[in-house]
């Protein structure tokens, strides 16, 4: 048997999903998170699952695992102590960062700016200079890079950051002062530019280097933990890393470029939306990702999960290729409370986390979050994990008290309040990726997972107007299927500046060449078979003097007969659909990458056959709910029971291992073919 296990480890609770390729049987687990040490929770969770399954630790095959540790080193300001090198003229570089500030007209007079990852005391300049061509106009000073590089050490630096100007056109420079770093500090951990990003663009260059080394020993050390934690526990199963845009890399090629996993959590959960709901015919997407501290949500079109170069880690731009996410601070344990001065109530982003979490956790808090008012509205039975984690429903009473009393509401009303307060956050993160875009919500439909996704997937669908929606069977834990259902991938890119007009053909087609000549000696290095190997190409472009590029994918089988001026005709093709016009002539291109990717066997269930509609088989039992103010008394069901083509019409609660959903009244839920709840309301389901 094969047994491939995805680990996802979330603010509140750590998922685990182990698949057997052979007989296709899956097994979950959820565990609370250890934030001190998230290895131990990893660790248990691992040998909950095996027990589950009952089979001996040796026996799996790979881990799959989805990692905060790099985000939270960023957000939490926990990082290592960075040394900078800079070109001479440049040490104030992180210090200036971008023009653009956020906020409306005049924001610039409020916009306190971030203070940088390093401190300027933190940052040596080095004499030296590459023009834009990579041409030396001046020779590396080596002795006064030396001694930039021992004052550095001697200051108790744990990392070194390399970015010299200009170092994406000729890595020389670079390559010779990492040299002479590990010279004088062997086992450094260093990031130069030229490795981690050969691109233009200054400021997005440096801080992303900046990042890779700043999160660098945090993410070793854990990793390091965690293996020799798996190997005391005969754990011998190889280890991989989420990446960012969702595809894996081995826990060596993780400790080199650590920014690659800064978004590796909420890039799984849209792999695994994009595999349940692609099966299910579904290719149109909008994923909504509730967990208990934050809520992530993103756009599948054509079932391929959005890809962006750039996104943001706290306060900084990083250039890595990433999902695109669009994250609010507001899941089930985000804490609602009552402001100071406007007397309104209010929810998040603050958290209770996984220590102590909700009220109604029993484990010491008092503060009330939307987990303990989805249990005073009778959306959450008292009972989790399968009746394994009781719930303390007085608790959850008695904290959204403390926000009622002061509104003078009734404490259901307060509770209500609360519900309706974090989904209209979520609504705006949904527009965002939506309206914002010029989509239109209708044409999509909302996949919904995490642990309180179910809770509240109804209610925003009603509000957007995106039906119907997909509960997977897993999505509790559909971010580690994610990971199970990833392929092995990375990308290459350099900057390559040219006018279409004057761009060489064969120039071209070397350069994309060489590119994908290093993605595939990447897989290599990562053990993945010639046969399961694929490439493909994108070449970024922009009319002249824009600030901004599109990519214009180009497949290998394209790369024999490519030419600048079909790229500057599908370039144009492509500008007009997404601005509605295009420009004759000016079209550059500005970088080129490769995309390498190696496939795994992802799961496949295969389809059920229907059966009756009535649902009563999988009754068990009923639990008072106030979904519209008064109160119900709605069936409850156990997912594990119902069969492909039952319907469940709302008020109505449907309660599994990993997670809750809750059915509207005008709504209907039915079981698909492969397990999913497909809720529609309830005049467009007959």
């Amino acid at each position: 048997m094969t047994y491939r296990l995805g680990v996802d480890v979330g603010g509140t609770f750590t998922d685990l999903l182990l698949h057997d390729s052979a007989s296709g049987r899956t097994w979950l687990a959820k565990t609370p998170s250890t934030p001190h040490d998230q290895s131990v929770g990893v660790i248990e969770g691992i040998r909950q699952i095996c027990e589950s399954a009952r089979i001996g630790h040796g026996e799996l095959e790979a881990i799959l695992h989805g990692t905060t540790v790099a985000t939270n080193a960023v957000l939490e300001r926990k990082g290592a102590r960075v040394g900078l090198v800079v070109t001479e003229g440049f040490r104030n570089i992180l210090h200036l960062a971008e023009a653009w500030t956020p906020g409306p007209l005049f924001g610039f007079m409020v916009y306190d700016k971030p203070e940088p990852l390093i401190d300027l005391e933190d940052i040596r300049e080095v004499p030296g200079r590459l023009d834009a061509n990579g041409d030396e106009i001046r020779e590396l000073d080596e002795v006064a890079t030396a001694a930039a590089l021992r004052e550095l050490l001697a200051s108790g630096v744990q990392a070194l950051t390399i970015a010299l100007m200009n170092a994406y056109a000729d890595p020389s420079h670079e390559e010779r002062v990492a040299a002479l770093a590990e010279q004088h500090a062997p086992g450094l951990p260093i990031s130069a530019s030229c490795k981690v990003l050969p691109e233009f663009r200054e400021y997005e260059r440096t801080v992303t280097t900046v990042v890779n080394a700043y999160v660098a020993p945090a993410l070793d050390l854990y990793l390091s933990n965690l293996r020799d934690g798996l190997d005391e526990k005969g754990v011998r199963a190889g280890l991989q890393v989420v990446r960012s845009d969702g595809g894996l890399m081995s826990l060596d090629a993780a400790r080199q470029m650590p920014v690659h996993t800064v978004l590796s959590g909420p890039a799984g959960g849209v792999s695994g939306a994009a595999h349940v709901a692609g099966r299910a015919g579904f290719d149109r997407l909008l994923t909504f990702d509730m967990g208990g501290t934050s809520t992530d949500v993103a756009v599948i079109v054509g079932g391929k999960p959005e890809i962006t170069r750039e996104t943001r880690v706290g306060d900084f731009p990083v250039r890595a290729p990433a999902v695109d996410v669009e994250s609010i601070g507001a899941g089930g344990g985000s804490i609602a409370y009552v402001a100071e001065g406007t007397g309104a109530l209010r929810v998040g982003p603050r958290s209770a986390g996984a220590q102590p979490g909700p009220a109604c956790y029993g484990r010491g808090g008092d503060e009330p979050t939307v987990t303990d008012a989805n249990v005073v509205l009778g959306h959450l039975p008292p009972r989790l994990l399968g009746g394994a984690m009781e719930l303390d429903v007085e608790a959850a009473y008695a904290a959204v008290e403390t926000v009622a009393d002061p509104l003078g509401l009734d404490v259901h009303e307060a509770a209500r309040g609360i519900v309706d307060l974090v989904n209209e956050a979520m609504l705006g993160a949904l527009r965002v990726v939506t309206v914002q875009r010029g989509r239109n919500p209708d044409e999509f439909a909302l996949v919904s997972f995490g642990g309180a996704g179910g809770l509240h997937a109804n209610a925003l669908a009603a509000l957007l107007g995106c039906f119907p929606v997909i509960v997977p069977a897993e999505s509790g834990v559909l971010s580690a299927l994610g990971f199970v259902a990833s392929d092995v991938s990375t990308e290459v890119s350099r900057t390559w500046i040219r006018p279409t007009a004057e761009a060489d053909a064969s120039e071209l087609t070397a350069e994309l060449r060489a590119l994908g000549e290093q993605g595939l000696e990447w897989l290599d290095g990562e053990g993945v078979k010639a046969a399961d190997r694929d490439l493909r190409y994108v070449a970024d472009m922009r009319y002249a003097r824009q600030g901004f590029e599109i990519p214009v994918a180009i497949s290998a089988g394209e790369l024999g007969g490519l030419t600048p001026v079909a790229l500057a005709e599908r370039f144009a093709a492509d500008h007009h659909q997404l601005y509605g016009f295009d420009l004759e002539g000016g079209a550059e291109i500005v970088a080129l990458r490769a995309l390498a990717t190696g496939r795994v066997p992802a799961p496949e269930d295969p389809a059920a056959e229907a059966g009756a509609a009535d649902p009563s088989p999988a009754r068990n039992g009923t639990h008072v709910v106030r979904s519209s103010g008064s109160a119900v008394d709605a069936p409850t069901y156990d997912r594990a029971e119902l069969r492909t083509g039952m319907a469940i019409e709302g008020p109505a609660i449907v309660e599994q291992y990993d997670a809750t959903t809750v059915v509207l009244p005008g709504h209907v839920a039915r079981v698909d073919p492969y397990a999913n709840l497909i809720i529609d309301r309830l005049e467009n389901a007959r």
